[in-house]
């Protein structure tokens, strides 16, 4: 899905004015769907990323399409705000200071791979989003997390680690898929 501009600019106000409903009311903004056009309306999976002075401070996404585009970015933002476990919930003196990042994700495709070797091949850094899942462990990083992660091989251990499996861990039952993001 390809948004105008002023789409992408409502999104990020909706996303804004859900953490402000969060430091006000403790809930995340309830989005008036019947006010916003068509696309903003179509079920889509998003994260929203924020940022403190240029440090990660929250992201909470969907891998899935399961809400309207603008409700998941309300939810997401707020729950980036005050739900992301590795922070705490954030501030009225740190909101100011917050820059917003919102990811609409691609449907997830499946990587058929039977090997470690055969998954580093298949990867397009810089381009892909990428699910890892394996009974019931599940991470993903979105594709602006090779910035910080460019090798492959590094990539693909943080991601086991964060799903909470050993750098160096394969099973005959692991699944990827990966998936593309337009940035808001």
């Amino acid at each position: 899905m390809k948004l105008t501009d002023e789409q992408r600019n409502l999104l990020k106000s909706i996303a804004r004015k859900s953490i402000q409903s969060g430091l006000a009311t403790g809930r995340p903004l309830q989005v008036d769907l019947e006010q916003l056009d068509e696309a903003l309306r179509q079920p889509a999976a998003t994260f929203v990323t924020l940022n403190l002075h240029g440090r990660l401070r929250g992201c909470i996404g969907s891998l899935e399409a399961v809400r309207p585009l603008a409700e998941d970015v309300a939810h997401n933002a707020y729950a980036a705000a005050f739900q992301d476990y590795r922070f705490p919930p954030l501030t009225t003196e740190e909101f100011p200071d917050i820059d917003i990042h919102i990811s609409l994700l691609s449907a997830p495709e499946p990587v058929d791979v039977n090997s470690e070797s055969e998954l580093l091949a298949k990867l397009r850094p810089g381009k892909d989003g990428l699910i890892l899942e394996d009974g019931p462990y599940r991470s993903t990083f979105l594709p602006q997390v090779w910035e910080t992660l460019p090798e492959p091989e590094r990539f693909l251990s943080e991601l086991k680690m964060k799903a909470g499996l050993s750098p160096d861990y394969w099973s005959d039952t692991i699944r990827f898929s990966r998936y593309g993001v337009e940035t808001v």
